[in-house]
């Protein structure tokens, strides 16, 4: 039996090397986003790029979604989101944004799309991905991947539920 997140993803997975930006350079948390959910609007992942991002800034206002370690997690579920998706950007050395963590700037940012009727999905992956992202080991590895590739793997595994 398929469950919600498996049928979904079957075709491809949370994300792609294409949804992957490498020394990512933004002037602040919005402009973080809105270049990450622009490779997801490339890919087909959204449908509506303006209303997908209107959607994350306000969750961005009503809760920081900085998390310890350099990391940042802004994310919606949304109707314009056709299947759920990790966008990752890597910011340039000294390009660091202000996710509202209580421990300073990030360096890792992941932008998740989720369709707005898939709000157990939602959960289990920010649940999932930030039990990963508090590991120091893991974000490390992702931190000197300096591939999109080998990025889009090492989130992939890590959220290995969603692919039985």
């Amino acid at each position: 039996m398929m469950t919600e997140g498996s049928l979904e993803l079957s075709e491809a997975g949370l994300t792609t090397p294409e949804l992957v930006i490498l020394e990512m350079e933004a002037t602040g948390k919005e402009d973080a986003a809105a270049q990450l959910a622009a490779r997801m609007h490339e890919q087909g992942r959204i449908s509506d790029l303006n209303g997908f991002l209107e959607q994350v800034n306000s969750r961005e206002h009503q809760m920081a979604t900085g998390l310890p370690g350099g990391v940042g997690i802004p994310h919606a579920r949304s109707k314009y989101v056709s299947q759920t998706s990790i966008a990752v950007g890597v910011t340039r050395f000294g390009h660091n944004i202000d996710f509202g963590a209580i421990d300073g700037k990030a360096d890792l940012i992941l932008l998740i799309a989720t369709p707005a009727e898939s709000f157990s999905v939602h959960l289990e992956v920010l649940s999932t991905l930030a039990r990963s992202l508090f590991k120091e080991n893991f974000r490390e590895s992702l931190r000197r991947a300096n591939d999109e590739e080998v990025i889009a793997e090492l989130i992939n595994s890590s959220l290995v539920f969603f692919n039985h």
